[in-house]
């Protein structure tokens, strides 16, 4: 087999890192699965749409000319990466959720104060490595820890020689959660940074429902095979039987939640099966695979209050899409957090 130069020159610039494997076997997929699809009202948790195919799919969404989040987090980024980089502070380790393709970790690092390690964590194994090994032959003086697992989830203790954690929360994945969800997840967000930690989170402000559904449902079509995709991984990994050109991808605003949400929609009266699982759809019926919520800067604010944090400093686009917030928790000393 002939390798081209351009494979060749990949090749080389990868540096080996060491993995982490935390995650989830592969029985909570399943399981997760009927959850979802037997309920009243048929969801599909957003964390299964990144196997390694919906983890590049994204990848071509962020560029996608409709999809003004990641271009406009990237911009505000740029323009303020040292002022990020400073609220980190010296010696920081630098924990990213959900790395993807890190596109914009990598402007931070460039700015930040001999950090102590970089810690990504992510729950698609084989992007996590090829990110992770790039940006290890960038930052060959940089300890780099990659983690899979699903980081909805408790992470244990990690010890990085740093006395202080800040961790980085881009693309405004929080937006996926509930209130009640999103303010779990940052309770446990807060045990893994400390008390003298920080975090940095991507946050998408609430806008014109017309620019916000014209940004998940793109022209190219490239949004609904990320969606769709989710049924041709049950197919694949679990041994489901969707038709999958028998649903189509839709994506609404939902006003009454201030949120986008994604539908998998039936295009007939269908019955799909799943092990000794029988599942029935109607014409019509939908799965929600994803909800995307937006803010308000008080919403959000109280948000975070709820789980016991602080908004320190935002940083903001002219047009006043999208928002980077840094949070500390509340209880600093001479601080008390009321309960």
């Amino acid at each position: 087999m002939r390798v081209s130069q351009q494979t060749r020159q990949h090749r080389n610039r990868r540096r080996s890192v060491q993995l982490l494997d935390l995650a989830p076997p592969a029985n909570d997929f399943l399981s997760d699965v009927l959850a979802g699809l037997t309920a009243v009202d048929k969801t599909l948790p957003c964390k299964y749409l990144y196997d390694d195919l919906g983890s590049w799919l994204f990848e071509q969404i962020c560029d996608l000319p409709e999809y003004y989040l990641t271009r406009t987090e990237l911009a505000i980024t740029k323009a303020h990466a040292a002022e990020l980089a400073a609220v980190c502070g010296l010696g920081v380790a630098f924990v990213e959720l959900g790395s993807g393709s890190s596109t914009k970790t990598r402007l931070l690092l460039n700015h930040l104060r001999a950090p102590a390690a970089y810690v990504p964590v992510d729950i698609s194994r084989v992007h996590l490595l090829t990110t992770a090994e790039s940006l290890a032959y960038e930052f060959p003086r940089l300890p780099i820890f990659p983690v899979c697992a699903d980081f909805t989830r408790p992470l244990p203790p990690l010890e990085l020689g740093a006395d202080r954690t800040v961790l980085y929360f881009p693309g405004s994945t929080l937006g996926n959660f509930t209130e009640a969800e999103a303010v779990a997840l940052l309770r446990n967000l807060v045990t893994l940074m400390g008390d003298d930690g920080g975090l940095i989170v991507g946050i998408d402000l609430d806008k014109d429902p017309a620019v916000l559904e014209a940004a998940y449902n793109d022209s190219r079509g490239v949004t609904a095979a990320f969606n769709l995709n989710l049924l041709a991984r049950i197919n694949r990994e679990l041994g489901g039987d969707f038709d999958v050109g028998g649903f189509h991808h839709r994506a609404i605003y939902n006003p009454l939640y201030h949120r986008v949400e994604m539908h998998l929609v039936s295009r007939r009266d269908q019955t799909v099966r799943l092990g000794d699982c029988a599942i029935d759809f109607r014409d019509g019926e939908s799965i929600r695979s994803e909800c995307s919520h937006k803010y308000s800067r008080e919403q959000f604010s109280a948000l975070t209050a709820a789980a016991g944090l602080r908004v320190r400093q935002i940083w903001s686009d002219p047009n006043d899409l999208f928002s980077i917030q840094y949070l500390t928790p509340l209880a600093h000393p001479g601080e008390r957090l009321k309960v």
